[in-house]
């Protein structure tokens, strides 16, 4: 698309976290040999604590979030789907390519009305890619109003880890039917090592288990998603950092005359009228920012990882003007 741009690219397209935690490198022997079942077992038992539930029974690690998003409409006995949107694309794409129909709703109020028994309601708390996010009232009144109607209740809470305010609704289990995704990757700035957990009724984690097959999560994931997820501090630590980021990225955006639309600590959204010559304009400069076909006027821009970063941000945004301070 822009042949000309300069290089490197300077992607913000993703919602990746482009601090990447300081693991502790794995030794030979766990790229050499398959994962013993005590190993993953060890990784779930630390992703329960992390994620409050009540042990590691309740939990499946998977080669990251996506491909659980892709295999649980196989998984789970429903007839049809109604998705809370605009979401990430994927959800809607995964019901359809297994001959689900799919509803897509804008109002959360309107899931109320469509759970029922064959139906699932996905939704995602915070949400891609306005950071949309329901109170636990809000999910327990759903879950409960699912559970009664003998539908299910799939939660995608992949940006949560970064969100002091967000209450997971993993809190609700055990609870018919909900279901609970949360991502590895993201947040600890390692998307490659592909590390993602669902979080459930210990009976659906056994399907999952061996729809997934032995094996699923490879070795140097299990040990360096143990030590990422125990580390609390990091996570207390990178919390205030992206928060203070994010602010100054809001800022940004609107000195450069795009309105805030909300987000999360790793990425936010920017709505202008002239959005699509802005995607335009960044990109002739080595920036790729993430745009929406369904919604022309919106930008969404990933957290720059450092100053140097955050310079050429500003200056292609804000073309012979000052950037607000950092």
């Amino acid at each position: 698309m822009f042949p000309s741009a300069p290089e490197p690219f300077l992607d913000l397209s993703t919602g990746i976290n482009a601090h990447t935690y300081p693991f502790i490198t794995p030794p030979p022997a766990t790229f050499a040999r398959l994962p013993e079942p005590e190993d993953e077992w060890a990784l779930r038992t630390v992703a329960a604590a992390r994620y409050d539930v009540p042990d590691a029974g309740w939990i499946a690690a998977a080669p990251g979030s996506q491909i659980l998003i892709s295999v649980l409409p196989r998984l789970l006995d429903c007839r049809r789907a109604v998705i809370l949107s605009p979401t990430y694309g994927e959800h809607a794409a995964a019901w359809s390519a297994h001959g689900i129909p799919v509803r897509t709703v804008a109002d959360e109020r309107a899931l109320d009305e469509a759970a029922a028994a064959g139906t699932a309601l996905v939704l995602c708390s915070p949400n891609n890619p306005d950071g949309r996010r329901l109170g636990r009232d809000r999910l327990a009144a759903l879950a409960a109003r699912c559970a009664a109607c003998g539908g299910t209740m799939l939660v995608d809470e992949a940006f949560a880890d970064l969100e002091p305010d967000v209450v997971s609704a993993a809190t609700l289990l055990p609870s018919a039917g909900l279901l609970v995704l949360r991502s590895f990757g993201k947040s600890y700035g390692l998307a490659g090592l592909r590390l993602g957990f669902l979080l459930a009724d210990p009976a659906v984690i056994v399907r999952l288990q061996r729809l997934l097959g032995p094996w699923a999560v490879g070795g140097p994931a299990i040990t360096i998603g143990a030590q990422a997820l125990a580390d609390r501090d990091w996570i207390r630590g990178m919390t205030a950092t992206l928060g203070l980021a994010a602010d100054r990225l809001d800022r940004l955006l609107r000195h450069a005359g795009l309105e805030p639309l909300g987000g999360t600590r790793l990425f936010r959204l920017g709505a202008a009228p002239d959005a699509g010559a802005l995607f335009d304009r960044l990109g002739a400069c080595g920036i790729l920012v993430r745009r929406f076909e369904a919604m022309p006027g919106w930008l969404r821009f990933g957290i720059p990882a450092d100053e140097a970063a955050w310079t050429r941000l500003a200056g292609a945004l804000t073309p012979g003007g000052s950037p607000p301070a950092g």
